[in-house]
């Protein structure tokens, strides 16, 4: 595990809830200079603490209007089929979030489409034609509540 200190910790409350901000605003927020900032932000994305930075898009901006939650039960467990199955998921651009859980499924996904049609032509492409799935449960998101991926950091 790698250690983080209490600059490291605003750093990285402060970038993952806006990463527009200057190296003035951060070195404000941590209590360093503006060149310690970024060297700090540089060797926390170089040891992957901050894995992407990325922009939350409105989905009805882009035409994407439906987002589904689905649970996705596979044939068996066998190593092979569940590496073949994280594959799909990361090389299939609908599915944005993907978690390999416990319990009565054993993917949780989140997909989206342009409207229930398209969501159709994903599942006859993504499930029914993957031999592996023995089948999925499809529940529609009527309303996005919260959208982020920020954790909550004790500074």
């Amino acid at each position: 595990m790698i250690e983080l200190d209490h600059a490291d910790l605003a750093l990285l409350s402060a970038v993952q809830r806006n990463n527009r901000l200057t190296s003035e605003e951060l070195a404000e927020k941590a209590h360093l200079s503006p060149t310690a900032c970024q060297r700090r932000l540089k060797r926390l994305r170089a040891e992957g603490v901050i894995e992407a930075d990325v922009s939350i898009i409105s989905p009805k901006a882009v035409g994407r209007h439906v987002t589904m939650i689905v649970l996705v039960s596979l044939e068996r467990e066998r190593a092979d089929i569940i590496d073949r199955f994280k594959s799909a998921i990361r090389n299939t651009r609908e599915v944005m979030i993907g978690y390999y859980v416990t319990g009565d499924a054993d993917f949780i996904l989140v997909i989206t489409a342009r409207d229930m049609e398209d969501y159709e032509q994903f599942t006859r492409r993504f499930f029914y034609e993957n031999h592996d799935i023995k089948g999925f449960k499809t529940m529609v998101v009527m309303d996005r509540v919260k959208a982020g991926f920020a954790f909550p950091l004790e500074v």
